[in-house]
């Protein structure tokens, strides 16, 4: 179905960025960066598909099943993304909330053209209809570069219009959806719902936006991953549609027949004083309340691994590790198990999604109570960006620290949140919310 082709690449960098820069003439473009991140056993360094053959665009009902029977038909590579609003398929839930950006519940698309890179090697895997295009599409990503770019808006082959290139210069005013004085009333709703024992955790989010606002995606997510350098970095495009994600989180991996999780609970800000930033890092492995919310996500994702794991095989290889980020000091567990091979790889997902991190404990009730305190309907935020293989392995982030926008709607929208326990303050949760938000707050705003 594909023919492949392998090549030598003499500057990974500079080659990465030509190709991110001719991807943009293509109306479905899914880009994975690791960023060089070593420590989270990623299969590539990035990877490009482009040039959308065949799709699937769906609402929540019965997605995981259409999913399933897409995945299986086309037996190909396929990129796309879950939005957290297909909880409403695998429980009896709904999302009645605003909703600016209007992304589809379900998208998934076969590229034409895919690329994959490590290290010095480039792998190309092109449709057999299209591999005539190798010599040629090579030789313009060559030809690709940033400075002319910056200089004269060329997305290589497609010339953008004089409204595009001056939009990165226009001011971007940035409101809040839940105001400050709301938000601790909302937090502190969920804190009787903790008290009453509904619930143990809720992940409880805000959304920033901007509207009657345009941006130039590409530019934006150069200088969100330029200051965060995460292992899970996306530029998403479908048509309008773009997510321009900073993630430095893994929601499920799929390689053979073992299965990794690895939720993040806890957060500390960075300082610039090596000595400061050690602190923070060590009061972060100690913090009780911080542990807490990670140890009760591990049980959920053990508790949801195990629906389909070979039994006895649900591990917890790693417990609140302390990983740095460009922005933040963050606590990782990781989550193995094992499965048959008769498995489908959608039902590994639809019995884990929404993944526990941005949910809570117990999962059903905290989804009922965050949409009852949430303001905005949460789509592609806290969902799910990645890919299946061929062989029916997969690999998706979290989608969080993402610029989400609406090229037609002329929205822009970034959300984040936070667990909220027995033991949460809500001015310290309003806190660790903004720094969150910073890196978002100043690409937009810059």
């Amino acid at each position: 179905m594909r023919t492949k082709q392998i090549h030598h690449i003499s500057n990974p960098e500079e080659f990465k960025q030509q190709l991110l820069l001719w991807s943009q003439q293509f109306d479905a473009v899914v880009w994975l960066d690791s960023n060089n991140y070593r420590h989270h056993q990623l299969q590539y360094d990035a990877i490009l598909a482009v040039d959308e053959f065949t799709s699937i665009q769906i609402d929540y009902e019965n997605a995981f099943d259409k999913l399933k029977e897409y995945q299986k038909i086309t037996n190909d590579w396929i990129f796309g993304y879950l939005t957290y609003d297909l909880k409403n398929d695998v429980e009896a839930l709904s999302s009645a909330n605003f909703d600016g950006l209007g992304f589809p519940d379900l998208y998934f698309f076969q590229p034409q053209k895919l690329f994959l890179l490590k290290g010095n090697s480039l792998e190309i895997h092109y449709l057999k209809m299209v591999d005539d295009e190798f010599e040629a599409d090579l030789k313009a990503i060559q030809k690709c570069h940033l400075e002319h770019y910056r200089r004269q808006n060329i997305f290589c082959l497609k010339v953008a219009s004089e409204t595009s290139r001056k939009v990165s210069d226009l001011p971007i005013k940035i409101h809040l959806r839940i105001h400050k004085d709301e938000y601790f009333e909302k937090v502190n709703t969920m804190l009787n719902h903790i008290h009453r024992g509904d619930i143990y955790e809720a992940n409880f989010c805000q959304e920033f936006y901007a509207d009657e606002t345009q941006i130039n995606p590409l530019e934006t997510y150069n200088k969100l991953n330029r200051i965060s350098k995460p292992p899970f970095a996306t530029f998403f495009k479908m048509n309008d549609k773009y997510l321009l994600s900073a993630s430095p989180e893994r929601y499920i991996k799929k390689e053979g027949q073992t299965i990794t999780s690895q939720p993040i609970k806890g957060t500390a800000k960075r300082s610039e004083n090596a000595d400061e930033d050690a602190k923070l890092k060590a009061a972060l492995e100690r913090d009780i309340k911080e542990r807490s919310e990670n140890v009760m996500i591990v049980d959920l994702v053990r508790n949801d691994l195990s629906k389909t794991a070979i039994n006895g095989s649900v591990k917890v290889k790693e417990l609140c590790k302390v990983y740095t980020f460009n922005q933040v000091h963050q606590m990782i567990s990781t989550i193995q198990s094992k499965v048959s091979s008769d498995i489908s790889p959608i039902d590994i997902l639809k019995t884990t999604f929404p993944m526990g991190s941005m949910t809570g404990a117990p999962k059903i009730s905290a989804m009922k109570i965050i949409e009852e305190l949430e303001e905005t309907k949460r789509g592609l935020y806290s969902g799910a960006v990645g890919y299946f293989t061929p062989e029916g392995d997969f690999d998706f982030n979290v989608v969080i620290r993402s610029i989400l926008y609406n090229e037609t709607n002329q929205y822009v929208s970034y959300s984040v949140g936070g667990a909220i326990t027995a033991k949460s303050d809500p001015l310290k949760e309003y806190e660790e919310c903004l720094i969150k938000a910073k890196a978002m707050r100043e690409v937009l705003e810059n």
